[in-house]
């Protein structure tokens, strides 16, 4: 078997990314154009106008997600994870910085999103107890993106 060089695997990456986006916004535009759409559209004028992890955190937490089905959490989810991302990068910081649960440290705040999100039941509007979202809020400094 012929090995690739380096030019030949860089040209296969980028088509293999370019792919994986195509797919992606395939998968968000069925997502905007199907039943949960209203719960997306508000995530996306949200993410729009990011400016803070907190405000998101709260946002997300208000919405009521044991609604929507999973592949459009999966979405939702990677568009959240991607403008978090991008909103450490814009302030100087890591692109990622998860908590290491191990040691103790508080859930930021992509890690709290992802368990508001997948916890069943949910309840709309408010956190739920236990999901350490009031915690972290309240210790903003800990995980302010």
């Amino acid at each position: 078997m012929k090995r690739r060089t380096a030019e030949e695997q860089k040209l296969a990456d980028y088509r293999l990314l370019r792919a994986w986006e195509r797919w992606h916004r395939e998968r968000l535009q069925q997502a905007l154009e199907g039943i949960h759409r209203d719960v997306l559209e508000r995530l996306q004028a949200e993410l729009k106008n990011l400016r803070s992890a907190r405000e998101l955190v709260d946002h997300i937490a208000s919405q009521d997600w044991s609604i929507v089905d999973a592949d459009t959490r999966l979405v939702a989810l990677h568009e959240i994870n991607t403008a978090i991302t991008r909103l450490r990068e814009r302030m100087g910081q890591e692109p990622i910085d998860d908590a290491l649960i191990e040691l103790g440290q508080p859930l930021r705040a992509f890690q709290l999103i992802r368990n508001i999100v997948n916890q069943f039941p949910a309840s709309a509007g408010r956190p739920r107890p236990g999901s350490g979202v009031t915690r972290v809020i309240a210790e903003e400094s800990k995980y302010h993106d």
